[in-house]
This record gives structure tokens, C-alpha cells and sequence, in this order.
């Protein structure tokens, strides 16, 4: 009882703080910033449509739902994963998970994108000065979750995160905070979830190229360096509610069915689904679906996703690797692919 109590309060708390952050919402659709928090990682979860807030447990849950990596079933976690993302950019992620009994699971996480080199332009170069520069953006996370009873499991993490464009940057702190009841309403199988994801103040870029040379007005000085002042830019905050259920069908073959809806402060609502299938807990298939009612259909930029696992025990040691593919409707741009290679002893 006291276990059910807690629950209620910290879903009271995610209820009460959604209400304040996503009022009004609808107003900012397009204006937040520091979008690489919500370019996912693993292949896993992306095959599921996004739909993997349950039935991911352990280090490849951090993303997703910080509260599942203390469901994690091994002392040691670490996953690495590789995907191509729009542009030809590239997303590189790596995490590890420690479980520390009584005391929780920590995670430790890092985020990536791989841009390439950029041809530098000016106003009297506008085809290029013959100089270059990369872009660097790096999303890093510290992540705390613990079993509350054998049904409930929460976790939070922080996020610290860094834009490099040339000469200016830009910093920031980001909070990710879930919790996961399983076995609700006493129906085993039957999972409920919920996330709030990058919560966190504004940011706002600086550095030495937002300076230019300009003529003041009203002072006969001549020529001088004037500081542009970058607009700040809220977090893409989201609120996540999934449903999930996991049917073993007989010894060999289980079955997991899982539906996320997504609340956005500056994006249409998303409705994902997604199945898995496994075999002997060796083969999985996979495939899942985002569907967006409110928006255009001319503007659903990802459709159907499907992808493949292979998990294999051997001596204490468990070695996972998994493939996702993501269908992407954008002109010039070609399908998503994931790869992930995942260990836990």
C-alpha cells in the first residue's frame, strides 16, 4: 500500500508539471532548440517506432526511460551504437550501467553527431572563403534509477549539453525524469509508464562570431566590433505515456506490444506503436509506426520502421546486436539504418 501510494504521487507531480510546462504549447511549435536531444539512439528503440518505453530494460533504457535501467539484468551494461541520420550525418552513442544494489543503478551516457566539414561563406565570399569548419554537438548524461518495489522502478537523468558552430557556442543543462509501474492493475504482463524528457531552462549562443565590424551612428569614431545578441531558445520538452504488454505465448516464442503517446512543447502530438517479436529469447523481429493526426500528411517525415536482434548467452556473458531500418519522406534524403552492439555480464 505504501509502495502504491508513492507511485500516485510522483504520477500526481507529472501530471501537475505538465500542466504548467505545455500549456499554451501549440504557440512554440518550431521555436526550440537543441533538437539533438530528440534524435534517438539504439537500434532497439528505433525499430520500435520510438514506442520503447517498456520492455527496454537495463543501459539501452536510458534514453527512452531513465526509471528502466535498474531492470537491467546484469551487474554490467554498455551498449554502443552507430546511425545515419538526415544529411549524411552521422549519430554515434556509447553508455555503461552499474548496478550498486540497495543503492540504484547508475548509468553514464554520451551522444554525438558527426556533421563534417562545412565551407565557411561570407557576404563578399558567398561561394566559399576556401576555409572550413566542423560543427560539434554533444549531448552528456549522468543517470540515477532505482527499484521502489518489485512493480516500480524510477530514474532521472542529466543531461549536460554543448553546441560548437565555428566561433560561438552554446551550453546548457538538460533533465530527463520516468517512472515505470509494471504488473498494473495485477495483470501480469500489462506495464504503464511515464516520462518527462528535457526539461531545463533556455539557452542562448556566445562567442567571439557574433562580433562584427560595423559604423556607429551617432558617434564619428569610425569603424568598430559590435556584439550581436543571440536570441535564447527553449528545450524541446516532451511528455511521454506509454502502455505496454508482454505475452509469452509458450516456452520458444514471446510476444511484446507496446503504444507510446507524445506531448510536445513546440510539435504536434505523436501517437507510436510497436511490436516485437522474439524466439528463445535468440531472434527478435521487430517493426513499429509514428502517427502524427494533427499534421499534414506532406509533412510526416518518417513512416514505417522494422528491425532485427540477435542475443546470445554464453558463459554469464550476454552479447546482443540489433538492427533497425526507418523510412525517411524527405526530398534527397534516404532511409535511416541503426546498428547496435550491446554487452552485460
Amino acid at each position: 500500500m505504501k509502495n502504491k501510494k508513492h507511485l500516485l504521487t510522483y504520477l500526481m507531480i507529472f501530471l501537475l508539471a505538465a500542466g504548467e510546462l505545455f500549456a499554451g504549447g501549440g504557440n512554440r511549435q518550431g521555436t526550440a532548440g537543441a533538437t539533438e536531444l530528440m534524435i534517438p539512439v539504439g537500434a532497439r528503440g528505433i525499430a520500435l517506432g520510438g514506442a520503447s518505453m517498456l520492455g527496454i530494460n537495463g543501459v539501452d533504457a536510458i534514453y527512452w526511460n531513465p526509471a528502466n535501467l535498474a531492470r537491467g539484468e546484469h551487474g554490467f551494461e554498455a551498449t554502443f551504437s552507430h546511425m545515419t541520420y538526415l544529411a549524411d550525418i552521422g549519430v554515434e552513442y556509447g553508455a555503461f550501467g552499474v548496478n550498486l544494489g540497495e543503492f540504484g543503478t547508475l548509468g553514464l551516457a554520451i551522444k554525438s553527431l558527426d556533421i563534417g566539414d562545412i565551407d565557411k561563406t561570407t557576404i563578399i565570399n558567398p561561394d566559399g572563403t576556401g576555409q572550413t569548419f566542423a560543427p560539434q554537438y554533444m549531448v552528456l548524461g549522468v543517470t540515477y534509477s532505482k527499484m521502489l518495489s518489485d512493480r516500480v522502478s524510477f530514474g532521472v537523468t542529466a543531461n549536460y549539453v554543448s553546441e560548437t558552430i565555428d566561433l560561438v557556442e552554446n551550453t546548457g543543462f538538460s533533465f530527463d525524469i520516468g517512472v515505470t509501474y509494471k504488473s498494473l492493475g495485477s495483470i501480469e504482463g500489462l506495464s504503464l509508464a511515464i516520462a518527462m524528457k528535457n526539461l531545463g531552462s533556455d539557452m542562448q549562443f556566445d562567442g567571439s562570431g557574433l562580433y562584427i565590424p560595423a559604423d556607429a551612428q551617432s558617434t564619428s569614431r569610425g569603424q568598430s566590433n559590435y556584439k550581436i545578441e543571440a536570441a535564447t531558445f527553449s528545450l524541446p520538452t516532451t511528455l511521454d505515456i506509454g502502455l505496454g504488454y508482454e505475452y509469452d505465448i509458450d516456452e520458444m516464442n514471446a510476444l511484446q506490444v507496446n503504444g507510446v503517446f507524445t506531448n510536445h512543447n513546440y510539435f504536434e502530438d505523436e501517437y507510436k506503436v510497436g511490436v516485437e517479436y522474439g524466439f528463445d529469447n535468440l531472434l527478435f523481429l521487430r517493426g513499429g509506426y509514428t502517427i502524427t493526426p494533427e499534421l499534414d500528411s506532406d509533412y510526416q517525415v518518417y513512416g514505417l520502421t522494422a528491425g532485427v536482434g540477435l542475443n546470445y548467452d554464453m558463459d554469464g556473458m550476454a552479447l546482443r546486436v540489433d538492427y533497425a531500418f526507418r523510412d525517411v519522406d524527405l526530398p534527397g534524403q534516404s532511409e535511416n539504418h541503426a546498428i547496435s552492439l550491446s554487452v552485460g555480464f
